[in-house]
């Protein structure tokens, strides 16, 4: 079973107060707590100040904060905040379950309020804080160590397709799926990118590619729907893509499309991973089927931003999520090491 592999990296952590927490997407300083916009990226670099919870269950909805680890640390900086300015527990715990359902797909947000409200109920202000200053680094740590075992896999000269967002953007470290592909570029295995747009909200286009630059990686932006034609014509040799909830059985949710990827892989023999943290397997979910699916706003299907390609009212259907059964999956790369993908479906 995924989850018996994974275990809490135990971290040390002091207050909050006087400290910076860095990362791409996110800044903690002195209560200060800001997310760099994903909507308008990469056009724009535009920071967000959240001063409440309430702003911070907007901010995640409206995906200017994303990314299933990233959006629990959010959650958990913006209870830490509420702790240094004097919140009584009471309402801190009412905070912390508003964020708990901003989304309901990713577990890691589920995983990491569960953690807070610990030190919340047992009414220790010092304690919420360095649980979110832990659950920060240990998120960087998991993404290193993920990297590590992933980036092994990757041979020079590897043409690797991913889909949607999975690095810094997504993660408080060097991220997921795209953390391998860094830290596989940083070894020096002169690695390509393909990079799905990831519709309907371009994760791909925007985030992915944007990233890429960001780290001198070489890539190639793909509409989702070519994907097809490049694996036939033998220029995929691995798929690396991240996870939003592995169920007990190694089914996973992730964003809308990747089920599509891991057929595709499947019927042309392309090594198909997925690269996740514990944080995201729900070892209290017997399969995918049990995974609640996110469905998301008509209006994100229809057009984007001021541009509109549909009628006004088109009927729109729009899960934010599908789900990959494990026998689609090569291996789990997970903070602890590669687990094959056997292992899980022998069990």
């Amino acid at each position: 079973m995924l989850a018996r592999l994974c275990t809490l990296l135990v971290i040390t952590a002091s207050s909050l107060q006087a400290l910076t927490l860095d990362s791409l997407a996110i800044h903690y300083h002195n209560g200060d707590l800001w997310v760099l916009d994903q909507q308008l990226l990469p056009t724009e670099e535009i920071w967000i100040k959240s001063q409440t919870p309430e702003e911070m269950v907007d901010i995640i909805k409206a995906l200017k904060v994303r990314g299933a680890p990233l959006i629990g640390v959010a959650a958990v900086l913006s209870v830490a905040q509420l702790a240094e300015k004097g919140a009584s527990a009471s309402e801190m715990e009412k905070a912390a379950l508003l964020l708990r359902q901003a989304r309901p797909t990713a577990v890691n947000l589920m995983n990491d309020i569960d953690r807070i409200l610990v030190p919340i109920r047992n009414n220790s202000p010092s304690d919420v804080i360095s649980t979110a200053e832990a659950i920060f680094k240990e998120d960087i740590a998991l993404c290193e160590a993920m990297a590590t075992a992933g980036a092994a896999l990757v041979q020079p000269e590897e043409n690797i397709l991913t889909y949607c967002n999975t690095g810094g953007l997504a993660t408080a470290g060097i991220g997921t799926a795209l953390g391998v592909i860094k830290k596989a570029h940083q070894q020096g295995k002169n690695i390509h990118v393909y990079a799905c747009e990831t519709r309907p909200l371009l994760q791909g286009g925007r985030l992915t590619a944007w990233e890429l630059e960001q780290n001198g990686i070489p890539y190639t932006l793909i509409c989702d729907n070519m994907a097809a034609s490049l694996m036939r014509a033998g220029k995929v040799d691995r798929v690396l893509v991240g996870a939003d909830r592995i169920a007990a059985n190694g089914d996973f949710a992730n964003k809308i499309g990747t089920y599509s990827v891991a057929v595709l892989a499947k019927h042309h023999g392309i090594p198909f991973h997925v690269v996740a943290p514990y944080t995201t397997i729900d070892a209290q979910c017997p399969n995918g089927e049990a995974i609640q699916i996110e469905e998301r706003a008509a209006h994100e299907v229809r057009g984007f931003g001021s541009l509109t390609w549909s009628p006004r009212h088109a009927p729109v259907f729009n899960p934010a999520f599908d789900m990959t059964p494990a026998v689609l999956v090569t291996s789990y790369i997970l903070d602890k090491g590669v687990l094959p993908a056997e292992s899980i479906l022998a069990e």
